[in-house]
C-alpha cells in the first residue's frame, strides 16, 4: 500500500507522518473511479500493462494535484501499481495472489484479511475501502466464470484464471459483511516427488500409489477441509498414461491434469429465473456417453456418488474422486449415505456390495496440528464379511509426539499386509515396487 503524505515534504524537517491506512485506500479508490471516467475501458484488456502504466502516469499526477496530495516518486509508482491492480486485477488482493508463500486468503469483511503461510494463519494489513468495494471485487471474480452474487443468490463458488478456488457469501447471510475464501493453487502442479520432499508421503508409498494408478484401481481420496485432497489427486493423475481419455467433473474447475486428452466439465448454477441448473450428477451421466477411459470427479457430495460407482463398475477402471471424511471407514460410510440421498430403493446390503466392488483403494490425508499435510493411511477394500465392508491398511502414519517447536513427530509404517493389486502389475507386464510389507517396518 502506498504511503501518502498530506503535504509537501520539507527538505529539513523530513517527511510528515503518513495518513491512516483507510485514508490511503480512499485516495486510491477515488483516483481509480476518476480514471474509469477518463480512460477508454474498451481498450484496457488490449493494452499491455507497461503501456497502460505510462498512459495513466500523467493522469494520476494531475489527479493527485487536484487532491492536493504530494508523493515521492516511489510512492507514485506504488500508487500507479495499486490503481493498475484495481483496473486490471483484483485490487488489494493482487499482492497476495502473487505471493507464492500464501496458500489461502480469508477475507472476514472489508477490513480484515488473513492468509495462511506454511500451515499457519496470520493477519495482514490489506483492507478494502468498504463493503461495496469488496463486493465489486467479488462480482469481478464470479462474472469471469459466468456466475453472479446478489441478495437473491448470496452464496457462490467460483474460480480464478489459475484454477484457485473461491467461495463468497454476502449479506444478508453474512451478518457483518462479505466473507471470501480463496484456496490458491500452485502455479505449476505439485508432483509426487515434491510431496515426498515435503514429507507428505515416503518414496515407498509414492511407488505403491503409482502402482495403484497404473493397475487402474478405483481410488477414493478422503480427508478434511484443507487437508490436500485435490493436490494429491493432481499428483496421482500424473501417473495416468497420455494415451488415455480422461473426463473431469467439478463444481469449480480446479484440477490441473497434464495429459493431452482431457475433457473438463463444470456444473452450472440456476439462472436468475431459477432454471438451467446443471449438477454433478447430470455431468457424471453425460460423461458416460463421452467414451472416457477414466472419470475423475473433483468431490462427491450427494447423489452423484451412486452414478460414480456405476461408472467404476461398468468399464471405467482407474477412476478417482474425493470425499470429506476423517478416516477410511468414515469415507465408506459417507459414500453409503450419499447413495441413500439419491432417492433410490436399494437395500443397505446392496449399496455396500456396490461400494465394495467399485472402490478399490481409500487414501486418507490429514492436515495436522503443525499445519503439515500427510497421507496418514492407504487402505485396500477386499470385499465384504457378512454385512460389513472389509478394509485392510497397507501404510499408516503413527504419531510419536511433538517437537519443541510444536511440530508433529511420527513415522510412516507398513502394517504387514501385502496389497492384492500387486498381482495385477505382473499381469499387465509392469514391475512391482521394491517395497517390503513386513509388519511395523518404518517406510522410507
Amino acid at each position: 500500500m502506498a504511503m501518502l503524505w498530506t503535504s509537501t515534504p520539507s527538505a529539513t524537517a523530513g517527511p510528515p507522518a503518513a495518513p491512516p491506512i483507510d485514508d490511503a485506500i480512499g485516495l486510491k479508490v477515488r483516483i481509480h473511479q476518476r480514471l474509469i471516467e477518463l480512460l477508454n475501458l474498451a481498450l484496457l484488456d488490449k493494452t499491455p500493462r507497461e503501456a497502460l502504466r505510462q498512459e495513466i502516469r500523467g493522469a494520476v499526477t494531475q489527479l493527485l494535484a487536484e487532491e492536493k496530495r504530494f508523493l515521492t516518486l516511489p510512492q507514485t509508482d506504488q500508487l500507479i501499481e495499486d490503481v493498475l491492480d484495481e483496473l486490471l486485477g483484483l485490487g488489494p488482493l493482487e499482492p497476495l495472489l502473487k505471493d507464492d508463500s500464501v496458500s489461502d486468503i480469508l477475507i472476514n469483511t472489508h477490513n480484515s484479511v488473513y492468509v495462511e503461510r506454511a500451515g499457519r494463519l496470520e493477519q495482514t494489513d490489506v483492507k478494502f475501502q468498504d463493503s461495496r468495494h469488496l463486493i465489486r471485487i467479488i462480482n469481478k471474480i464470479v462474472a469471469a466464470v459466468g456466475r453472479r452474487v446478489d441478495e437473491s443468490q448470496p452464496m457462490v463458488d467460483a474460480r480464478l484464471a489459475d484454477g484457485s478456488r473461491v467461495n463468497a457469501i454476502i449479506p444478508p447471510l453474512a451478518v457483518d459483511g462479505p466473507l471470501v475464501s480463496i484456496r490458491k493453487f500452485a502455479r505449476s502442479p505439485i508432483h509426487m516427488g515434491r510431496l515426498v520432499e515435503l514429507g507428505s508421503v515416503t518414496a515407498e508409498m509414492a511407488q505403491v500409489l503409482e502402482a495403484i494408478v497404473k493397475t487402474r484401481r478405483n481410488v477414493l481420496i478422503s480427508g478434511g477441509t484443507g487437508s490436500g485432497k485435490t493436490t494429491l489427486l493432481n499428483a496421482l493423475s500424473a501417473y495416468i498414461e497420455h494415451d488415455e481419455r480422461i473426463v473431469t467433473i467439478e463444481d469449480s474447475a480446479e484440477l490441473q491434469l497434464q495429459q493431452p486428452h482431457v475433457g473438463r466439465l463444470e456444473t452450472r448454477p440456476a439462472n436468475i429465473e431459477g432454471s438451467g441448473e446443471v449438477v454433478q450428477r447430470d455431468l457424471v451421466r453425460n460423461a458416460l456417453r463421452m467414451r472416457p477411459d477414466r472419470i475423475i470427479v473433483g468431490e462427491v457430495r450427494a447423489g452423484e456418488a451412486f452414478d460414480m460407482l456405476q461408472a467404476m463398475n461398468t468399464g471405467h477402471d482407474g477412476s478417482m474422486t474425493t470425499v470429506h471424511a476423517n478416516t477410511p471407514r468414515d469415507a465408506i460410510s459417507r459414500i453409503e449415505q450419499m447413495i441413500g440421498m439419491a432417492g433410490l430403493e436399494i437395500s443397505p446390503r446392496s449399496i455396500r456390495q456396490q461400494i465394495a466392488s467399485a472402490v478399490h483403494v481409500v487414501v486418507q490425508v490429514e492436515r495436522m496440528d503443525d499445519g503439515r499435510r500427510r497421507v496418514v493411511s492407504i487402505a485396500e477394500l477386499v470385499g465384504m464379511e457378512e454385512e460389513v465392508i472389509s478394509l485392510q491398511e497397507i501404510f499408516r502414519f503413527r504419531r510419536r509426539g511433538r517437537t519443541e517447536a510444536g511440530g508433529v513427530m511420527g513415522d510412516f509404517e507398513t502394517t504387514g499386509v501385502r496389497p492384492r493389486f500387486l498381482d495385477q502389475l505382473t499381469a499387465r507386464g509392469l514391475q512391482a515396487p521394491a517395497v517390503s510389507f513386513s509388519a511395523g517396518r518404518t517406510s522410507t
